[in-house]
């Protein structure tokens, strides 16, 4: 009877031990990936800010030579704006080295690259957009998760690098790190076009149809987790385009959008053009909520900034720089001229792959502060 109830007890238990956070489901191998490179489909157990435990999806990308006895240096790949429906995971695209401008520079110096969908991305459940909790744990627990593939040799220290919508996760992460995830050591994190204060970043971005998109897929989102009303926003037909705008709409290189996706963006952008969630509750407290704290960031920080950024108003960025200045915080500024939003971190990667190497060399980090 002992032995049954042994029995009985263990099978319970594998469920909470299986989905424990930070533990590899499994890792599929990658046909054709880049030269010299050897990549995985990830999916892996994480937890939303609430504790309740999801599944989530990535990838790992590792050089094809045999891992070191040591163990390789990671980089947390955190991924702009793909969308918010499940099939705009950026692990599910055949576009995602070419999009992913950090991804193979950063393997072909060496590094393991981990590279998160985040929570929604890939799996059956809604994309908290831009929520700050749960992508810093879905960040973490995939460079967790990493260690579990062999031929990727992952290691425990790791930087984290992002662009745009990824700014914002690896600032989060930067932030979350000691809390959540004392088991791995974090060097570093850089950010390229980062949204900081998110009602301001709304707000301020003066390409107004990308605006009115990534406003739709905040409001679609977030209504749909949290349960906000639309109402205060916009009347029952423009929420019915806010909502099918986010559903079918993933961002995609180099395709134009749809005559449907014009005309609904153009819609929202009209109906929302006198609107300002960061003055309507509960969406207001949200943002708040949801924004970087540059007093809770601890550095080192890179933020690099291109001056024809029209979706991420350099304004913003420089002001929470100056922020994080005011709090004594380590910053490597880079200040890039002629370069748009989508080129952010193609046109830092050379200096951020350099910085990040001395992170990891253990090398004293610049302080940008007072020459910007």
């Amino acid at each position: 009877m002992r032995h049954l109830l042994t029995l009985i007890l263990a099978l319970f238990s594998l469920p909470a031990t299986a989905q424990q956070v930070g533990t590899l489901i499994a890792a599929d191998p990658v046909a054709d990936p880049p030269v010299a490179m050897h990549a995985w489909r990830i999916r892996y157990w994480t937890s939303g800010g609430d504790g309740t435990v999801r599944e989530a999806t990535g990838m790992v990308v590792a050089p094809s030579e045999a891992a070191p006895t040591a163990s390789r240096r990671v980089i947390a790949w955190t991924h702009g704006a793909w969308g918010v429906a499940e099939r705009c995971a950026p692990s599910l695209s055949a576009s995602f080295f070419a999009a992913s401008a950090g991804v193979e520079p950063s393997v072909r110096q060496g590094y393991a690259v981990v590279a998160p969908d985040y929570i929604g991305l890939g799996s059956p459940t809604m994309h908290p957009f831009l929520v700050g909790e749960d992508t810093a744990r879905s960040v973490l627990d995939a460079v967790r998760a990493a260690q579990g593939i062999a031929g990727a040799g992952a290691g425990k220290r790791f930087a984290v690098w992002g662009e745009s919508q990824g700014g914002h996760a690896a600032l989060w992460t930067a932030t979350r790190a000691g809390a959540y995830a004392p088991d791995l050591t974090l060097v570093g994190a850089a950010a390229a076009a980062p949204p900081t204060d998110l009602a301001a970043n709304l707000r301020s971005g003066s390409d107004k149809n990308a605006r009115a998109l990534l406003l739709s897929f905040a409001l679609h989102s977030w209504s749909s987790l949290y349960g906000f009303s639309l109402d205060p926003i916009a009347n029952r037909t423009n929420q019915g385009i806010i909502h099918r705008l986010a559903e079918n709409n993933c961002v995609t290189l180099g395709k134009k959008p749809k005559l449907g996706t014009i005309l609904g963006i153009v819609t929202v952008a009209r109906a929302t053009r006198n609107k300002d969630i960061g003055r309507i509750e509960p969406w207001a407290s949200w943002v708040r909520t949801n924004s970087v704290d540059p007093a809770r960031v601890p550095g080192p920080l890179l933020i690099a900034q291109g001056d024809k950024d029209t979706i991420v108003a350099p304004a913003i960025t420089r002001a929470f720089a100056t922020g994080l200045c005011r709090n004594r915080t380590r910053l490597k500024w880079i200040d890039m001229r002629g370069t748009d939003h989508a080129d952010s971190a193609r046109d830092s990667t050379a200096e951020t792959l350099a910085w990040i190497g001395d992170r990891f060399a253990g090398a004293p980090p610049p302080d940008d502060c007072g020459k910007f």
